[in-house]
């Protein structure tokens, strides 16, 4: 398949020698990623016949679907079943590799999208799967290759860069609200005014639609946005301001709580990601 140097968008149609993976009769079809372009695009709702798997190598994805949103940073890849009706944000200078997989070649994935850790033989396996012919060859070794690939993808478990959002309509507005002012940090008794609800009501629908309580949601939110400046490029202090936080070390411990590792590490781990390319 071609490399893509720019993201398809309403004024940029794909190359005059693309083919659709969707139509193409293999397990899976990978296609490569390596665009210069700077700002934000915003792909509108749509679905695939076949599922996807996108690696970010540079560059932050994105994604909302029904049941939520999906943080891609670079190092991590995103999931979507086939025909799951989903958005896509793309920012920034973006590398990576999408696999267009039939939905017989995974079963055991789940339903709905979620987010894996790279491991470097996962990566190398996309890279490569990249360079095969639309058509290649299905008894040989691009076949055995795409075999691996599979098994490596369902092996992977799933990270935590997952916001789940509850259906309610009032809760969702509040979402938009915490993603467009995230240094209004505010306690679970504001943003039920700010939503319409008692804080009873607001908690009830957190728990019940999320698994979460409102304090692990709210601070969801704060990881996603986090993890996103970071990897666009932001310091740990200025993120911590950002996000409300009175320190720097209070944002830290959130962090590494969360993560598993403090801001510093967790960036550097994705630069040496990228670089080790």
């Amino acid at each position: 398949m071609p490399i893509l140097s720019q993201l398809p968008g309403p004024d940029l149609p794909f190359p005059q020698d693309w083919v659709d993976p969707d139509t193409v009769p293999r397990a899976v079809v990978t296609v490569g990623i390596d665009s210069s372009m700077t700002g934000r695009l915003e792909l509108a709702p749509h679905a695939h016949p076949k599922a996807q798997f996108f690696l970010s190598l540079r560059g932050v994805i994105t994604c909302e679907a029904e049941s939520g949103f999906w943080l891609v940073p670079p190092r991590s890849a995103l999931w979507i079943p086939a025909g799951m009706r989903h958005a896509l944000t793309v920012e920034g200078v973006v590398e990576g590799y999408a696999a267009y997989v039939q939905p017989a070649a995974l079963p055991d994935l789940p339903a709905s999208c979620c987010t894996f850790q790279v491991t470097p033989l996962m990566r190398e396996l996309l890279i490569r799967s990249a360079s095969f012919p639309v058509l290649y060859p299905e008894d040989g070794f691009e076949a055995r290759l795409i075999g691996l690939l599979l098994e490596e993808i369902s092996r992977s478990p799933p990270s935590t860069l997952h916001l789940p959002v509850p259906e309610d309509r009032r809760v969702r507005q509040l979402v938009d609200m915490m993603l467009a002012e995230p240094v209004e940090r505010g306690t679970i008794a504001t943003w039920a005014r700010r939503a319409g609800l008692s804080e009873r009501t607001l908690s009830r629908l957190i728990a019940q639609q999320t698994g979460m309580s409102f304090g692990r949601w709210r601070q969801q939110i704060g990881i996603m946005l986090a993890v996103q400046k970071l990897a666009k490029g932001a310091s740990i202090q200025q993120v911590a301001a950002d996000l409300g936080y009175e320190s720097t070390s209070s944002f830290v411990t959130m962090f590494r709580k969360a993560l598993g590792m403090p801001p510093g590490r967790y960036l550097a781990s994705q630069l040496a990601a990228v670089g080790s390319r």
